[in-house]
């Protein structure tokens, strides 16, 4: 019998995929995880369960890498691992869909695919062909080439779970996956899960859901406050004894009363409601109840959601308690909830407090004067209300889990006092206990007199809470379903069996080809089409006005000033697209033609000028690290780190000369002016390396990390990019193309002269903006810097030629700069329509 057991053990071994023993995590004093043990089998759905805050996450992220532990260790396959990182991660085959999505919203599908993925993944076919059958495996049929910004969230969530099953996974971890899904994604979800499970993958699935739980786990795991409260077979536990584990506490109804039927008076009228989205949408909600809105995704649930709070133009009549609300005027009546709280909920930068808050603040004032008790006194009382957690009110938003968030937006709309409620997607992310809580606070402020409409994907939540369930197809209401009508097979069938759906009448080619059209418009490159155009455009002017201007000369002058400014700008093109500047770029290409007056005159021997050649180079290397690590390790913002290399290698250039001296050999600034024809042979190796730069940043790991940094940081580190090493890379890049610039400056003065380069600064962030790299990050484009340079340069030249003073260089800088911005915010607009 001993034997026996002891098989056992050794078999249940060999079938357990990962152990975690003993694992603690801490954040500064504050407990995410305390001796957490649990074990994850091979071929086993484990759910993972807890209310927001519990650190279902948090050990999620310790086991894909993307955080480290403070005590216990992780056993991989019986094989204990040092350090887990999610590169580490990849190549164990761990596969996370996270709750929030990391996708890159400046990179392409097929980008986001290529930079998320390891290049094994793609090894065996062509990139497109890959991406194509990634996305058919869960049911997405978009293009390739769309930039991921023009995503939903939910497809966003199914581009994650994409990715995640790409790697064939020994382990796939789901958090929230079918959050924001609608019922064919979750079944079709379900379906890929079986199937990967069957081939003896371990799925660890993280929910909110209970009734999920029934349909997909084998096992289930609850945490609570960062403890194992218990485990369990699902075949073997009630949903009572999970709900009371997850809340501590006994949960007797999901949901509270619904409204009596003997109020009769309308508190909200919604008549022939039309725009882009809708169609005549028509519906009423008496007082004291609650309206619920229903559809297959993609039919115009949303939009409504977003056209009642006033954020969308409409024709039609919105009547609130007797009175006509224009779209104005709902934007003050309404508290809108939205469905995606990392885009519209949350303001990042800001607190708790301010959070829950800025939307009231004239509540807290007396004459003008805010009272901070009485502010701290109502955000105790709603927190407390909706159980926030949260370490502390001054604490930054992000510090909070995703459902705390979501009970933090909730919390600014209930303070605001509004005269309406529009709640998108209320509880998505957020866990069983909260659940409640939001359906008694909704159903509480309802019988107020104050209107409540919800959009909800999931019919249980709409058959348990409203009244009312409007069921929209295609932008317009296919069935109101009222008082015992209210059900879930009822809601699903007016759902699924209206005629039609879908957000638009065209087929997958049309909108593929529309796609085609938008994609253009959201290019990159998009802004170097009408940049090159006024600068031919320019020069034909200046050319009616003074047919010198078009002479070999002049365009071999313009050219050769535009390559120094080129290579700097590209410099600046990187450092801004990694979210960063870099203002030390002047005065780095000033002091590195003062180190060249030392070693290149004409009486300097061979090696003394390829000692000083080196030595350019060398102090560009230095800098740009320098500035790398002041930014990354020393947590300088990048303005204050490369101002104060601008101050420091200024200095340095004073110290070395004080006034003009060391005249370049006139040999080496003869090879570097070479010219073929009109043009200066420098200035083609410039084009050269802007077409290799551009086609880099579009084709190939380093480009798309570059990208990938400046759009969003933590989606990229969550992705495996090395973050740190990407940023010091970009600025040590930035530099280097910085010093081949000062070579073409040195021989454009001849001289080392500690004021020049300085201008060079805000010159070259004028020819990048010029070009279209957005200042944000994450987009940008060589060419369009090439011939913003161009185009500087020629404005600065034109002016000369057509006799006008400095001061109108200027201005047409300036000019350029605003229009190039209005051109950049134009074609957003009209893509995203």
């Amino acid at each position: 019998m001993l034997a026996r057991n002891t098989q056992e053990i050794a078999l249940d071994a060999q079938e357990v995929v990962i152990r975690l023993s003993g694992v603690s995590k801490y954040f500064s004093v504050v407990a995410a995880l305390v001796d957490v043990s649990a074990e994850f089998r091979r071929g086993e759905v484990h759910a993972l369960l807890g209310e927001n805050g519990a650190g279902k996450s948090t050990l999620m992220n310790i086991i894909s890498g993307t955080l480290q532990p403070t005590d216990g260790e992780i056993v991989f396959e019986g094989r204990t691992l040092s350090q887990m990182t999610p590169e580490i991660a990849k190549l164990l085959g761990i596969g996370i869909c996270f709750q929030h999505p990391a996708i890159l919203d400046d990179l392409s599908i097929l980008e986001n695919l290529r930079v998320g993925l390891p290049a094994r993944v793609f090894e065996d076919d062509q990139p497109q062909a890959v991406g194509q059958r990634l996305l058919s495996k869960v049911g997405l049929d978009l293009p390739l080439s769309m930039r991921a910004d023009s995503l939903t969230v939910a497809q966003k969530h199914l581009l994650e779970i994409a990715k995640a099953l790409a790697l064939d996974p020994k382990v796939l971890i789901l958090d929230e996956p079918t959050a924001s899904l609608d019922q064919d994604s979750t079944e079709m979800l379900f379906a890929r899960i079986r199937e990967v499970a069957a081939a003896g993958t371990s799925v660890i699935y993280i929910t909110h859901r209970l009734a999920e739980l029934r349909q997909i786990a084998d096992r289930v795991t609850v945490l609570r406050d960062g403890r194992v409260r218990g485990s369990a077979m699902i075949g073997e536990i009630a949903d009572s004894d999970l709900v009371g584990m997850i809340v501590g506490r006994t949960m007797h109804s999901a949901f509270p009363p619904k409204a009596s039927d003997g109020e009769a008076e309308v508190g909200l009228s919604v008549t022939g409601i039309a725009n882009r989205h809708l169609r005549d949408v028509s519906f009423t909600v008496m007082r004291g109840q609650i309206i619920g809105i229903a559809g297959v995704a993609g039919n115009g649930q949303p939009e409504l959601m977003r056209t009642l709070a006033g954020l969308e133009p409409f024709t039609g009549e919105v009547v609130l308690r007797g009175t006509s609300l224009s779209q104005k005027t709902l934007l003050d009546e309404a508290a809108f909830m939205p469905s995606d709280r990392h885009i519209e909920g949350v303001a990042s930068s800001l607190t708790v407090r301010e959070n829950a808050t800025y939307s009231a603040l004239e509540r807290f004032a007396t004459a003008g004067i805010m009272s901070r008790k009485k502010e701290l006194e109502h955000v105790n009382a709603i927190f407390k209300e909706l159980a926030v957690k949260t370490p502390g009110l001054e604490a930054p938003i992000l510090a909070l889990s995703g459902g705390n968030q979501q009970k933090v937006v909730m919390s600014r709309a209930l303070l605001s006092k509004p005269g309406l409620i529009i709640a998108d997607e209320p509880t998505q992310g957020v866990d069983v206990g909260a659940r409640f809580e939001i359906y008694r606070i909704l159903r509480e402020v309802s019988a107020t007199g104050i209107p409540v409409v919800v959009n909800s994907s999931d019919a249980v939540e709409l058959e348990g809470l409203c009244d009312t369930v409007v069921v929209l197809s295609r932008g317009q209401v296919v069935e109101v379903l009222i008082g015992d009508d209210v059900t879930e097979e009822r809601i699903v069938s007016a759902a699924v069996q209206a005629e039609t759906h879908g957000d638009s009448s065209l087929s997958v080619a049309e909108q593929k080809s529309g796609w085609k059209w938008r994609n253009l418009l959201q290019s990159d490159n998009a802004a170097a089409v009408p940049l090159a155009i006024v600068t031919i455009l320019l020069g034909l002017y200046v050319y009616a006005q003074n047919e010198n201007f078009f002479s070999v000369f002049n365009i071999y002058n313009i050219l050769m000033l535009a390559t120094a400014l080129g290579f700097i700008a590209m410099g600046q093109t990187i450092a801004l697209m990694m979210g960063g500047i870099d203002l030390s770029v002047g005065p780095l290409a000033g002091f590195l033609v003062v180190v060249a007056s030392f070693f290149l005159t004409g009486e300097s021997s061979t090696s003394m000028m390829v000692v000083g050649f080196c030595l350019m180079f060398v102090g560009a290397f230095v800098t740009g690290a320098i500035n790398g690590i002041l930014i990354r390790f020393a947590n300088f913002t990048p303005i204050a780190a490369t101002l104060a290399m601008y101050i420091a290698i200024q200095g340095c250039s004073f110290l070395l000369r004080d006034n003009p001296d060391g005249y370049i050999s006139m040999t080496v600034t003869d090879w570097i002016n070479w010219q073929w024809g009109p043009f200066p042979v420098a200035f083609l190796v410039l084009v050269a390396a802007t077409v290799t730069a551009e086609v880099m940043l579009r084709r190939t790991w380093v480009g798309w990390r570059l990208r990938a940094v400046g759009s969003n940081e933590h989606s990229a580190r969550r992705a495996g990019i090395p973050v740190e090493l990407t940023f010091v890379g970009g600025y040590i890049a930035c530099s280097m193309l910085t010093s081949v610039g000062a070579v073409m400056l040195m021989a454009q003065i001849g001289v080392g002269d500690p004021r020049q380069g300085v201008n060079y600064t805000l010159a070259s962030i004028t020819a990048v903006v010029l070009g279209g790299t957005s200042l944000a990050g994450g987009r940008g484009t060589f060419i369009g810097t090439l011939i913003g340079a161009i185009l500087l340069t020629e404005v600065l030249n034109a002016v000369t030629f057509l006799g006008l003073s400095q001061t109108y260089q200027y201005l047409f800088q300036g000019l350029l700069v605003v229009a190039s911005a209005l051109i950049y915010v134009a074609a957003g607009k009209r893509s995203r329509h």
